[in-house]
């Protein structure tokens, strides 16, 4: 892991963020859920230990997207910026495009293909 620190924030710069170090994954999310909430047609993310992760200015409004989910996002200008689950429950997963630097953060992967619009073609490291 490296000692780099990634920023990042909303649109309006009511919440920003720091990660330390390397995300653990970075990957495209096709799901419908992913879809609704960004309104783009495919998602992409950067998975980082909660423990690595600080708010640095405000705070997340959270949206229970379904059971065992968590979507957070700014309560002033609607950014989206999180995804949490229960299904990794020690982590937070960043809209890439949150981050001030999102060419730092390749995805190297795709979850649920299967759901993927059939016009996009995305390749993953």
């Amino acid at each position: 892991m490296t000692n780099a620190v990634h920023t990042g924030g909303c649109l309006c710069g009511a919440v920003r963020f720091e990660a330390k170090g390397d995300p653990k994954w970075t990957a495209y999310c096709h799901c419908n859920s992913c879809r609704k909430h960004t309104g783009a047609p495919v998602s992409a993310y950067a998975g980082y230990e909660r423990e690595n992760v600080s708010f640095t200015k405000g705070a997340l409004a959270i949206y229970a997207s379904s059971a065992g989910v968590k979507r957070g996002f700014c309560s002033v200008c609607g950014s989206t910026l999180t995804y949490e689950g229960a299904r990794w429950p020690t982590e937070i997963h960043f809209h890439l495009g949150a981050f001030d630097k999102p060419q730092d953060f390749p995805p190297k992967g795709q979850a649920f293909p299967e759901e993927r619009v059939p016009w996009l073609h995305l390749s993953a490291n």
